[in-house]
């Protein structure tokens, strides 16, 4: 992926926010799917929420619509998209906040039958997106998906019931096998968020699949760039036969549900490095260069065979004037 198409403009106001996906990866602003009241089909739902320098999800609850369409691609690929015609892998990134139901108007403009299935929001078994409950959508054909969510709270019997908020994601279900397993590896995924109310929003996102020995469906890991300073949010999926340990160099996290210490007493242990499974899936945020500056700073499978057949990419920090120190651009 080149520096140019590699790149993210900063996240524009949290209720003008653009769904977003490339062929190579995903980073970029992403938004909300619009609410049924909303004139501008890419209107998030909530303003947010501002203290402190940073910005956060602003409350849930919203009924939301977005359009969504499978598209065969070069190299015998297939990818989801926002519009006919340019369908991207790993698929648009899908935004909700917790209480948001999405009704997602999919369509199917393949030659074979294709599928919506979702990680971590709330379904019925008629949006289960699988043959067995007869949810999938035949060539050229036309299914409303829904997806609800919910907040933490107690059940009826006294029990704490979590929320929907967690890194999540999507794909085909029937491709290949009543499984997907062509579908998946054909490119038919895409990263889903669904953030609690006052949840810091980042300036920039960046999505990564490890795809059996790819990522993001090509053979050596994309490079991303950013600036230094910038609140970079990265999600993080794996799909295939294998398992993966996901590393990135210069940078650390939190290990729970959003990679950020809530204080100093916060127990989370500190990582760089995760192990990472098929279907797993993870999120986290850092502040870019923050305690190693601008650079050129490797992301990697740290199973060192994979690393060495190519899963490796770039985090791109850039200075403020744009370049990369020690980089070598050839």
């Amino acid at each position: 992926m080149s520096e140019t198409s590699g790149s993210s403009l900063a996240r524009r106001s949290f209720s003008r926010r653009l769904l977003a996906g490339s062929a190579a990866a995903a980073l970029g602003p992403a938004v909300l799917a619009s609410p049924a009241s909303a004139a501008a089909p890419t209107a998030a739902a909530a303003a947010p929420q501002t203290s402190a320098g940073v910005r956060r999800a602003g409350p849930g609850g919203e009924v939301r619509h977005m359009k969504l369409f499978a598209q065969k691609l070069a190299g015998d690929q297939i990818g989801y998209g926002l519009e006919k015609g340019k369908a991207t892998v790993p698929g648009p990134l899908i935004e909700l906040v917790e209480g948001d139901t999405l009704h997602i108007e999919f369509e199917n403009t393949t030659d074979t039958t294709v599928s919506l299935h979702p990680h971590g929001v709330d379904y019925d078994r008629a949006n289960d997106g699988t043959k067995m409950n007869d949810s999938v959508v035949e060539p050229g054909g036309k299914r409303t998906y829904t997806w609800r969510t919910h907040a933490p709270g107690k059940r009826k019997d006294g029990t704490y019931r979590a929320g929907s908020a967690g890194y999540w994601h999507y794909h085909d279900h029937i491709v290949g096998t009543e499984h997907g397993t062509g579908g998946i590896r054909a490119g038919l995924y895409g990263p889903l968020v669904v953030r609690r109310e006052g949840d810091i929003l980042p300036e920039k996102q960046i999505t990564i699949v490890f795809n059996d020995m790819t990522i993001n469906n090509q053979p050596k890991g994309p490079d991303f760039k950013v600036t230094v300073g910038d609140r970079v949010e990265i999600i993080m999926i794996t799909h295939g036969e294998y398992y993966h340990t996901f590393h990135v160099h210069g940078h650390r996290w939190a290990d729970n549900r959003t990679g950020l210490l809530e204080g100093p007493g916060d127990p989370s242990r500190i990582v760089d490095n995760k192990i990472t499974g098929p279907a797993d899936s993870f999120g986290f945020q850092v502040i870019a260069g923050e305690e190693a500056g601008a650079g050129a700073w490797m992301y990697h499978c740290h199973v060192q065979s994979h690393s060495d057949m190519g899963m490796a990419g770039m985090l791109l920090v850039a200075k403020p004037d744009g370049t990369v120190p020690g980089h070598d651009h050839h």
